[in-house]
C-alpha cells in the first residue's frame, strides 16, 4: 500500500461523521413465543435514545386480541413493550407488518417461536413492511435471513470496521494482511460462537468500551511509526487482531443475542450469521483495496504522511465513542 491519501479521504470522515452511531444502526425486533395453543408473549423492541424512541409499532392480525395491559419500558438504549395476545386460529395465514417501517432507514425482525418447536424468522424493510405468517420456515430459510444480519451488522458497526482500517494501515505486504485477517477472524468467532451458545460472557456495555479502546490502541501505534523501525504490532499485526479479535467477538455475540437464536436451529444460526460477519468484512477490505488502488493510480499524498494523517482522525473517532461508551458504564 504505496498510496493512502485518497482511501483516508474518503473513508475517514465518514467514520467522523457517524462516530456517535457506531452500533445505533439497529433494528426493532418483534418476538412472539406461543406459550399456549394460539396464545403468544410478544416483546416489541424498538431503538431509543433517552425517552425518544422511533416512531414504530408492532401490527399483529385481526384476530388477536390483548389479554392484558402491555408492560412499557426503556432500557439499554431501547423501548420495550410486553404483552400477551391470544389470537383465534393461530397466525398462520395472518399478515404482521410494522407501520411507520416505510418512513425509516431502518428494519425489522420479526421471530415467531411456535409450541411445537418451528421457528419464523423475517427480515422488514422499509419497501417490504410486512408478511404473512406461513408457521413455520425451512432451515435454508432461516439460514439465509441470519446471514444477511450478519452482513449487515458488520457494515453497519463503523467501529468494528474503523478498526480493520487501522490494521491495514499497520500492515506492509499483502500474505501479512491475509494472516491478520485470518487471525480477527478466528479470534471473533471463538467468542462469538461461545458467548451466544452460553459457555463464558462479558457485560456489554464494557466490551463496547473496550472495542473503543482496540481502535485507539491501534491508532497509537500508527502515530509512534517510523521510518526504518519496526514496532511490534507491525511486525506482528496478527497478534493483535487476534487479541482484539477476542474482544469484538462478544460484541457481535451482544448483537445476537438481541436478535435472538431459533432453538431449533443453534448451530446453523450461529454459522451463518457469523458468515454473513466474515462476508461483510471481506466486502469492506476488498473496497478498501480498491480506493488504494484508485489511489496509486491518482499519485496522491505520499504514504508517511497519510498513516500519520489517518491514525489522527481514526484515534480523534475512537476517543468520540469511548467517551460517551464510558460514561454510560456509569449510568
Amino acid at each position: 500500500m504505496t498510496r493512502l491519501g485518497a482511501l483516508l479521504a474518503v473513508l475517514i470522515p465518514v467514520f467522523l461523521a457517524t462516530s456517535g452511531m457506531a452500533h445505533e444502526i439497529r433494528p426493532a425486533y418483534l418476538d412472539m413465543r406461543e406459550t399456549a395453543p394460539h396464545e403468544f408473549a410478544v416483546v416489541w423492541k424498538v431503538p431509543a435514545q433517552g425517552d425518544m424512541r422511533l416512531g414504530l409499532y408492532a401490527s399483529l392480525p385481526k384476530p388477536c386480541i390483548e389479554k392484558a395491559e402491555p408492560v412499557r419500558l426503556i432500557v439499554n438504549g431501547a423501548y420495550l413493550e410486553r404483552r400477551t395476545v391470544a389470537c383465534a386460529g393461530g397466525l398462520r395465514g395472518g399478515e404482521i407488518g410494522i407501520n411507520g417501517l416505510k418512513s425509516t432507514m431502518t428494519e425489522a425482525l420479526v421471530r415467531i417461536e411456535y409450541a411445537n418447536g418451528d421457528t419464523e424468522v423475517v427480515r422488514l424493510m422499509p419497501d417490504a413492511p410486512s408478511f404473512t405468517a406461513a408457521g413455520a420456515q425451512t432451515s435454508i430459510e432461516v439460514a439465509q435471513t441470519y446471514f444477511l444480519l450478519g452482513v449487515d451488522h458488520i457494515l453497519s458497526g463503523l467501529d468494528h470496521l474503523l478498526f480493520v482500517l487501522a490494521l491495514m494501515l499497520l500492515i506492509r505486504g499483502r500474505w501479512m494482511l491475509v494472516k491478520t485477517i485470518t487471525a480477527f477472524t478466528i479470534a471473533h468467532s471463538i467468542t462469538l460462537a461461545g458467548a451466544s451458545l452460553g459457555y463464558f460472557s462479558l457485560p456489554q456495555k464494557p466490551v463496547e468500551a473496550t472495542i473503543a479502546l482496540s481502535i485507539a490502541f491501534v491508532a497509537n501505534e500508527l502515530i509512534k511509526t517510523k521510518p526504518g523501525e519496526r514496532r511490534l504490532s507491525e511486525s506482528y499485526p496478527w497478534v493483535v487482531a487476534f487479541a482484539f479479535g477476542l474482544l469484538h467477538g462478544f460484541g457481535f455475540a451482544g448483537a445476537l443475542k438481541e436478535i435472538g437464536l431459533p432453538q431449533s436451529d443453534v448451530p446453523l444460526s450461529l454459522l451463518t450469521f457469523n458468515l454473513g460477519v466474515e462476508a461483510g468484512q471481506l466486502i469492506f477490505v476488498a473496497m478498501a483495496l480498491v480506493l488504494v488502488r484508485a489511489a496509486n493510480a491518482l499519485n496522491a499524498m505520499p504514504p508517511a504522511p497519510a498513516r500519520q494523517i489517518g491514525a489522527y482522525m481514526i484515534g480523534t473517532a475512537a476517543m468520540l465513542w469511548l467517551i460517551p461508551r464510558i460514561a454510560s458504564l456509569a449510568a
